[in-house]
């Protein structure tokens, strides 16, 4: 049984504020030195743009129009996770119609949505079916708190579905608003979600029909004595996370044993842009071309970090224009785990 990923639809908020977040995070670092050092960072984080559910204010003093966002009383995270409701359906929706555009919803058979950045039940799962229309019998499942690598996840959730009952149409859904957990009593290198992540929606549709990309293979590996490099807390003031300035080196030195199951030629390189770093420090430990992971920087550049979504962006603009071929799309995150899948472009 073959099963195939045969379409991918994006959507990002209306608000593009990257400018917005680089001016305002070093007002709140006391060390000059420090400031100077979050522009340099910033300048070589080889992003251009990211979205956001929330308006730039105009003043330089403010960072959002409606003051969610206020220095010395940074919102708890039940105000988080309201906007979170307010928000996340209308993104998601967007991109499901785009994703279902010409087939009936009532075709889908199961629903798998992935998000780190927002909890809540009636979730939005539910909220997508009834507004969707989607079949009262859908089957569901939500992937939660799993960071970056959820969508491989999610893939590989839908793999299997599609394996054993070969008339099922998964919708998988991948939303987060990662901008919803900025942090306020940060140091430095706490200050990283000013820097890199942003909001974003992949929707996409995996069945048995043979159209787009077809899915080969998966594979998991962890490398437990890593595990705090990474970390995503609940915490009174939202989730907090912290990411070890030490993880693209410890990337680029084990990716190498990571991938040695891989035994193909791989032409197509879908990474999860978790950073410039770690994108140099992969294409290094694999002595990947130049130009190999061209895709996954130029959505780094177009949208910055968006967690389980950003690779599905990646395996969208390789679906829609990238030569045929083997590939492998591989997303990291917590544990330290590497989720990986080998897939074909016919």
């Amino acid at each position: 049984m073959s099963v195939w990923l045969n379409r991918i639809a994006t959507s990002v908020p209306r608000f593009e504020a990257h400018g917005k977040f680089l001016a305002y995070a070093p007002m709140m670092l006391a060390d000059e030195r420090d400031r100077r050092k979050f522009a340099r960072l910033a300048d070589k984080a080889q992003i251009e743009r990211r979205y956001t559910i929330f308006e730039p204010a105009p003043e330089p003093e403010r960072l959002d129009s409606g003051d969610f966002y206020v220095r010395g009383s940074f919102p708890p995270t039940s105000a988080r996770m309201a906007l979170f409701d307010e928000h996340a359906l209308p993104l998601a929706l967007e991109a499901c119609r785009e994703a279902l555009a010409g087939s009936r919803g009532g075709d889908i058979t199961h629903l798998i949505v992935t998000t780190c950045t927002g909890l809540s039940t009636p979730g939005l799962d539910l909220q997508l079916q009834q507004a969707l229309g989607l079949r009262s019998s859908l089957e569901r499942t939500v992937i939660g708190f799993m960071g970056c690598y959820a969508a491989i996840n999610g893939l590989k959730a839908a793999s299997h579905i599609v394996r054993s009952e070969p008339r099922a149409k998964v919708l998988l859904v991948n939303l987060e608003l990662c901008t919803l957990h900025l942090q306020e009593d940060v140091d430095l290198e706490g200050l990283l979600g000013f820097m890199q992540f942003a909001d974003g929606c992949a929707a996409s549709v995996i069945s048995a029909e043979s159209e787009g990309l077809q899915l080969k293979r998966f594979h998991c590996d962890v490398l437990p004595e890593a595990a705090e490099l990474i970390t995503w807390q609940v915490g009174d003031r939202g989730f907090a996370m912290e990411l070890s300035p030490s993880l693209p080196k410890v990337l680029g030195d084990n990716i190498a044993d990571l991938m040695n199951w891989v035994d193909a030629p791989i032409s197509l390189w879908a990474v999860h842009p978790g950073g410039r770093a770690i994108l140099d420090a992969i294409q290094a430990g694999l002595s990947l071309p130049e130009d190999a992971l061209a895709v996954s920087r130029a959505v780094l550049r177009d949208y910055g970090n968006m967690s389980s979504a950003t690779v599905m962006f990646v395996l969208k603009a390789m679906l829609e224009s990238a030569a045929p071929g083997a590939g492998l799309a591989m997303a990291f995150g917590p544990g330290l785990t590497l989720e990986s899948m080998i897939f074909d472009k016919p």
